[in-house]
């Protein structure tokens, strides 16, 4: 069976830190390009980072760059989110997405996870 699941999510006051993880069985997750997506109530989702296959590409929006790191553990069929200098604008579940766009193509995607911050 594929699954991605997150984890470590949770309550956290301004300034706080969090790392999230994305753990995914039945499949090789260091072939897939991995995404941390949030959505806040009535709001759109929107991609937060992403890393590329190898591990050696990320890209992150705007709106967290420099307080948010995306890395991966293959070993561990994981990839993380350190997230840093949170702020009340983080708060959103955050979900993991993993992808091959090709023939075939690949596409899943986890529960998500609660971040709440509080100021």
């Amino acid at each position: 069976q594929v699954t991605l699941v997150e984890s470590g999510g949770g309550l956290v006051q301004s300034g706080g830190s969090l790392r999230l993880s994305c753990a995914a069985s039945g499949f090789t997750l260091s072939v897939y390009a991995v995404s941390w997506y949030r959505q806040a109530p009535g709001k759109a989702r929107e991609s937060v980072a992403t890393i590329n296959a190898a591990g050696g590409s990320t890209n992150y929006a705007d709106s967290v760059k420099g307080r948010f790191t995306i890395s991966r553990d293959n070993a561990k069929n994981t990839v993380y989110l350190q997230m840093n200098s949170l702020n009340t604008d983080d708060t959103a579940k955050y979900f993991c997405n993993a992808r091959i766009i090709g023939s075939p193509a690949y596409n899943y995607w986890g529960q998500g996870t609660q971040v709440t911050v509080s100021s």
